[in-house]
């Protein structure tokens, strides 16, 4: 396999706050490889969003990265400096933030903040930049772009103006698209309609990318390799096909038990893992998912979890599945 475009090796991510330490990533690893795409799902608060800020040196006080190493190519990201990586941001590795009313400025056209980034990364004249402002625009579906590139980000619907962030995060081809949750908040046609552009435009531009979602149908359709986290820790990592045919972690085969089968009939109940994730906030050793696990053991709540290598061609992180694979098969050693 060739080198990754993105390698993430022991990444700590933590907030010190006045209750303690607030570990959002604690220790995660992984690699992307170019023109894949690896979704990261889990939870609200399992630090799928701290992960990508992490990756862009986005991370504000009382937030710091106290440990890891993040690569990109042959680039040490948290060695470089502010200015460094103001040049890489936007350029090599563009970002679709989950709100764009929040992340475009209401007070500067649609066309301004398209042209500025185009300028500041390529040093094309103004003219230059807005006819690549205009091609980018007709290339993500928004109809008319010579005559909205003077409107505001209050005159664009949700999904226009999620269209309009994806222009900018392709301006520069980057090598690497993250993009974070950016269905968020849209119906369900104008989602469908971002994703199948935003997998056409990765496929044009043959760039890797790292997808933050909750639903796991956009993963199956997607994703090339999944990573599950829970609690600021992978709990399982994989291929898609592997992941959905043959989950081992219980945490993986809870998310997706509680997806609706065509076949449930109308009376089924909905589906769900039992309680609620924990705070890491200064988290006692263990696994943290041990109180909502049908297959956790006493060494649950006392040691880490290794890292296993299954024999289905995964990597989980749990006592559950070491017991399994060393039994021999599924099931084999675990709690009930």
């Amino acid at each position: 396999m060739s080198e990754p475009v993105l390698s993430v090796r022991g990444l700590k991510t933590h907030f010190r706050l006045r209750t303690g330490t607030l570990k959002a990533v604690d220790g995660l690893s992984f690699e992307l490889q170019a023109g894949r795409v690896l979704c990261i799902v889990g939870e609200s608060g399992s630090g799928k969003s701290v992960t990508a800020q992490s990756i862009m040196r986005l991370i504000e006080l009382p937030g710091r990265i106290v440990d890891g190493d993040i690569t990109f190519r042959d680039q040490d990201l948290l060695a470089l400096t502010e200015h460094e990586m103001e040049d890489l941001r936007g350029n090599r590795i563009g970002m679709i933030f989950q709100d764009p009313m929040t992340s475009l400025n209401p007070v500067f056209t649609i066309g301004e903040q398209i042209v500025e980034t185009i300028i500041a990364h390529t040093g094309a004249s103004r003219e230059q930049a807005r006819a690549r402002a205009v091609e980018l625009m007709r290339l993500v579906g928004i109809p008319e772009p010579e005559g909205r590139l003077s409107d505001y980000p209050h005159q664009f619907s949700g999904g226009m103006r999620q269209r309009v962030l994806i222009a900018i995060a392709i301006a520069c081809e980057p090598d690497i698209l993250i993009a974070d949750e950016p269905t968020t908040a849209l119906d369900v046609t104008i989602q469908a309609q971002i994703l199948r552009l935003l997998s056409d435009i990765q496929k044009k531009l043959g760039s890797a990318m790292i997808l933050i979602t909750h639903d796991l149908g956009v993963v199956s359709a997607m994703a090339d390799e999944v990573l599950v986290m829970y609690s600021g820790r992978m709990v399982e990592y994989g291929d898609v096909k592997t992941i959905f045919r043959n989950p081992r972690h219980p945490y993986t085969l809870g998310l997706l038990d509680s997806i609706i089968k065509l076949d449930d009939s109308r009376e089924s109940e909905l589906r769900s893992i039992s309680g609620l994730p924990p705070i890491p906030i200064d988290p006692p050793p263990g696994c943290a998912f041990r109180d909502r696990c049908v297959k956790a053991m006493d060494i649950c709540g006392e040691q880490d979890p290794p890292w296993i290598e299954t024999a289905t061609g995964s990597t989980a992180v749990c006592h559950a599945v070491e017991a399994d694979e060393a039994g021999g098969g599924p099931g084999a050693g675990a709690a009930p």
